[in-house]
C-alpha cells in the first residue's frame, strides 16, 4: 500500500493532539509543517517528530514528496491555501468552516475537482461510534419516523484556545462558525436529512469581544418536516453535551457525545422501556484519515466531502443572518 505523505498547513493544536497520530495510525507520514512564524514551525516540527518546518506555503507545496495537506489555519486563510494546494496537485483535508463565504467554499471544492485531487472537510463528529449507531438505528426504523432533534453542544472554551475564536471577527471567530457548523453536519449525517430554514438568537456573555457571539440557540426545520434545536456556547463549564432524536415509536438519547473523544452513552427508549445501545469506541480521527487515505487510492469517498463542508457552512451563515435580522432564513447551499 502506498504511503501517503503529508504537509501540515498550520502548526495547530488539533493537528498535534489528533490528526498527526491519525495519519500515522493509517500508515501515512508527516514530512513538513508550515507556520507563518519560522521559529514556531521548527519548534513544532521538532516536538512532533516531523522532519522539517517552514514559513513558506510555496516551499511546502512545491515539494514532490508531499501528496496531501491538512489545512488548520484560521478560517480566513483556508480559501487561498486550498486553492494553492489544488493547483499544486495535493489532496486536501481542510478544517471547518471551509471559508467565510459560500462562494469561496465552492471555489475550493471546484478547484480540487478540476485538479483531480481529493477534497475533504474535517467534520470529526460523524466518525463517532455513537453517532453512527444513531444513524443506523434511525435507518432501521427503530424510532419510527423522526420528528424532532435536540443538540446540546455548549462547552467551555479553555484559556489556551481563547484567542482568535473570541476576539477576531476578520478571522471568522465566534461560536457559530466554530461549533454550530459541527451540529449541522452531525444532524445531517445522523438523520439523513437536510436543513431547510433556521431561526436563531445569539448571546455575548462576556467571553467574546469585538461584536462576536459566544453562545447561540438555533431552531431549524428540515426538509422532512423534522424540527431541531441546538445550543452552542463557549461559556458553559458544566453543561455536558448530548444529542437526542425523538420519533413516532421511540427516542434515542445520547450523552457526552459531542466531543473529539470516543466516549459517552446511547440509549433507546420505546414502548418496551429503555436500554443501552452499544457502539464502537474507535478514534474519530483515525477513522476519518483511514477514509481519506482510501479515497486518495480511488476507494470510496472521504468521511466528510467538500460538499458536506459547503452544506455546514451554508447552515452557519444562515444562523448568523437569522440572529442578525430576527427573521427565519432559508439554508441555501448552491449545490
Amino acid at each position: 500500500m502506498t504511503t501517503i505523505r503529508w504537509g501540515l498547513i498550520g502548526a495547530s493544536n488539533i493537528a498535534r493532539e489528533h490528526v498527526i497520530n491519525a495519519i500515522r495510525q493509517n500508515g501515512g507520514d508527516v514530512l513538513s509543517v508550515m507556520s507563518s512564524d519560522a521559529g514556531r514551525a521548527n519548534e513544532y516540527a521538532a516536538a512532533n517528530g516531523i522532519p522539517s518546518g517552514t514559513d513558506s506555503l510555496g516551499a511546502l507545496l512545491e515539494r514532490d514528496d508531499i501528496d496531501a495537506v491538512y489545512i488548520s489555519t484560521t478560517n480566513e486563510l483556508h480559501r487561498d491555501q486550498a486553492l494553492a494546494a489544488a493547483r499544486a496537485g495535493k489532496h486536501i483535508l481542510c478544517e471547518k468552516p471551509l471559508a467565510l463565504a459560500l462562494a469561496d467554499a465552492h471555489a475550493m471544492v471546484d478547484a480540487a475537482k478540476a485538479a483531480g485531487v481529493v477534497f475533504a472537510t474535517n467534520h470529526h463528529l460523524r466518525n463517532a461510534g455513537a453517532h453512527r449507531a444513531m444513524r443506523a438505528a434511525i435507518a432501521e426504523g427503530r424510532i419510527g419516523k423522526p420528528l424532532a432533534a435536540r443538540v446540546f453542544h455548549a462547552v467551555y472554551l479553555p484559556p489556551f484556545l481563547q484567542g482568535w475564536r473570541i476576539n477576531a471577527p476578520a478571522a471568522g471567530g465566534g461560536v457559530i462558525l466554530d461549533i454550530a457548523v459541527h451540529d449541522a453536519d452531525t444532524l445531517r449525517f445522523v438523520l439523513g436529512d437536510e436543513p431547510d430554514s433556521v431561526q436563531a438568537l445569539t448571546q455575548s456573555a462576556g467571553m467574546a469581544e469585538g461584536g462576536l457571539e459566544d453562545a447561540v440557540m438555533t431552531m431549524a426545520r428540515f426538509r422532512s418536516g423534522l424540527i431541531a434545536q441546538t445550543h452552542d456556547a463557549f461559556t458553559s463549564k458544566y453543561a455536558g453535551t448530548g444529542f437526542e432524536v425523538h420519533g413516532t415509536e421511540g427516542s434515542l438519547i445520547a450523552r457526552d457525545v459531542m466531543t473529539q473523544k470516543p466516549i459517552g452513552s446511547l440509549a433507546l427508549r420505546d414502548a418496551s422501556g429503555e436500554r443501552e445501545l452499544a457502539f464502537d469506541r474507535n478514534d474519530l480521527y483515525v477513522r476519518a484519515l483511514g477514509a481519506f487515505h482510501a479515497a486518495t487510492r480511488g476507494e470510496g469517498q472521504p468521511a466528510a466531502t467538500g460538499e458536506d463542508g459547503i452544506r455546514s457552512l451554508a447552515f452557519g451563515l444562515a444562523v448568523a443572518e437569522a440572529a442578525r435580522t430576527g427573521a427565519r432564513v432559508k439554508v441555501e447551499t448552491g449545490l
